[in-house]
């Protein structure tokens, strides 16, 4: 028989290599093989020990950004360009954005990738094409806020204060990312005025009172799963991807509470909450279920299977699964729950994300005291 020839290996002409220092990170640099000659290009780029999540997410930036510049060489060197090993690396802010966005995909973040697409269109045309990401300054930074704010027309309108606000936070967050990734020496925007920057408008919590909520409960729906959901939620504060996700492995019994432990589809956090009678009544029997089943098996187009139960209920206030989250940290406010605990039941990272709830709960009990206005006069 023939000898069957095994197929040459083509080698990289560059390779991405890392260098252990002595303070337990390790620097990146390019093993860059040409004509018969090694030379070493340093990047100034360092991975940092995996001490915990913030760590390995520093550490996923500063690959992915090496890989962008690995790929970048090995066009330019088979493409024939002189000069590499001493060329200076440039990066243009878009191309930045485009690996920013990657990494968020890797996150599984379709919100934010979404929102970084547009982003990109915004800066193109603001800025153009041709930005260098090493130009980013004040300067361009307070333009680009004042252009959002003045200029841009997406629809033939203004962007609303909240849209403002998110396309600040997705591009000051790929600036952080590159600062840590050691491709931008700082972030501008941490040295603007917190008066120049768009303002987060304060959102409308809507939530059901303790009487809509037994209203909700006595008013019957065409799919009862859904009712059993919302009103679950309601009594556990979990958001719509969570219940969602949860499975009957997720349930389990602890010195006789019962508590649910689940990583936040969100925020990707850990959370663990005991489940009170209430919270349990609306749980759907197990029966014959395995560990991996859903627990709720819910319906598409949630909101709109919704929305006729609660006008049903004569409810006429905003009224979205989301409310049911709302729901649950106000009653735990009103009923006088702690402000910290009930941070940690609704997964909150910071309890100033919590404090809106008891701003919600201030103002009813202003509005229980004036109940008594002019009624000695």
């Amino acid at each position: 028989m023939p000898r069957v020839k095994k197929p040459t290996k083509v080698k990289e002409p560059i390779r991405l290599r890392t260098k252990k220092l002595s303070d337990g990170s390790k620097s990146l640099y390019l093993d860059i093989y040409r004509n018969g000659k090694r030379t070493y290009e340093y990047l100034k780029m360092y991975l940092i020990p995996e001490t915990d999540r913030n760590a390995r997410l520093q550490n996923e930036v500063t690959m992915t950004a090496a890989n962008a510049i690995k790929s970048k060489r090995i066009i330019e060197l088979t493409s024939g360009e002189a000069g590499i090993v001493n060329h200076r690396d440039k990066i243009y802010l878009l191309d930045w954005m485009d690996t920013y966005k990657e990494f968020q995909e890797k996150r599984n973040r379709k919100k934010c990738v979404a929102h970084i697409k547009t982003v990109v269109r915004l800066l193109k045309e603001y800025a153009g094409e041709r930005v260098i990401l090493d130009q980013i300054d004040m300067a361009f930074c307070q333009g680009y806020v004042d252009y959002m704010m003045t200029s841009y027309r997406p629809k033939g309108k203004p962007i609303a204060a909240s849209t403002q606000h998110t396309y600040y936070l997705v591009f000051t967050g790929a600036l952080n990312a590159a600062v840590r990734a050691k491709r931008l020496l700082r972030n501008p925007f941490n040295e603007m005025d917190k008066s120049e920057k768009p303002k987060k408008p304060e959102s409308v919590r809507s939530y059901m009172t303790i009487d809509e909520v037994r209203a909700l409960i006595a008013t019957p729906i065409k799919n009862e799963m859904v009712k059993n959901a919302y009103l679950f939620s309601c009594f556990c504060g979990l958001r719509i991807s969570d219940i969602i996700g949860l499975k009957w492995k997720d349930i389990f019994v602890d010195r006789g509470q019962y508590r649910l432990a689940l990583s936040m589809q969100k925020t990707k956090e850990p959370i663990y909450l005991p489940l009170s009678p209430e919270a349990l009544k609306w749980m759907p029997e197990r029966g014959d279920k395995t560990e991996s089943d859903p627990v709720f098996k819910l319906p598409t187009a949630i909101n709109a299977r919704l929305k006729p139960w609660a006008k049903a209920a004569g409810i006429t206030k905003q009224f979205t699964f989301h409310t049911a989250r709302h729901t649950f940290a106000t009653m735990m406010l009103t009923l006088g729950a702690d402000l910290y605990t009930v941070s940690k039941l609704l997964g909150h990272a910071d309890v100033r994300m919590t404090q809106v709830y008891a701003k919600i709960v201030n103002e009813k009990k202003d509005e229980a005291v004036n109940l008594t206005n002019g009624l000695f006069d």
